[in-house]
């Protein structure tokens, strides 16, 4: 198994005609992506930027030519730029963490009455713009759930587990739990 990725940002449109293009950068502060080095794209294309204005950058193949023509930047249009995880540094306390290192944590769910039982496992972390949610499950059954501090209240990436309270919408049961809290805006974390 390969190195676990973290996508980074994503090539937008061209800006002029010598091959500059409009990056958009996921790290907290944009002149942060090029200090990464070498990024890897959702192809496997190696790349490696440098800022020429704001959200503006040159592009570098993986042989160290510099991308020149609009159009060949136009073809890498919305391609991802990723980063492995090992190259990132630690979060700083444990309350932070990145959404990458959920995936593989065990699931466990709150029961009315007390206790807890078990729910599944974080089998992967979507976000589509609207906000992150895990799928949970095991081998032939999995569910979405909003990353929400109702939804997730505990996330305990030392003990290898989160705590999970599923929806009324899902189960028909009310969900007991702290109030709604958002991800940082970098994806790091509740």
């Amino acid at each position: 198994m390969g190195a676990q990725r973290i996508l980074m940002g994503v090539i937008g449109r061209p800006h002029g005609v010598r091959g500059l293009l409009r990056v958009h950068s996921y790290t907290a502060d944009p002149a942060d992506l090029a200090s990464y080095g070498t990024l890897e794209d959702d192809r496997g294309e190696r790349w490696t930027l440098r800022w020429r204005g704001e959200g503006i950058a040159e592009l570098r193949d993986g042989q160290g030519n510099v991308l020149t023509d609009r159009d060949r930047a136009a073809v890498l249009v919305n391609r991802k730029l990723f980063v492995e995880r090992d190259r990132l540094p630690d979060p700083d306390d444990a309350e932070e963490f990145y959404l990458a290192d959920l995936v593989g944590l065990a699931a466990v769910e709150r029961l009315a009455g007390g206790g807890e039982r078990t729910f599944g496992t974080v089998l992967a972390v979507h976000d589509y713009g609207a906000g992150a949610s895990l799928e949970v499950g095991d081998a032939g059954r999995s569910e979405l759930l909003p990353f929400t501090r109702l939804c997730v209240p505990e996330v305990d990436i030392a003990g290898g587990r989160v705590v999970v309270c599923r929806p009324d919408e899902l189960d028909g049961r009310e969900v007991v739990g702290p109030e709604i809290g958002e991800a940082a805006a970098d994806g790091s974390g509740l």
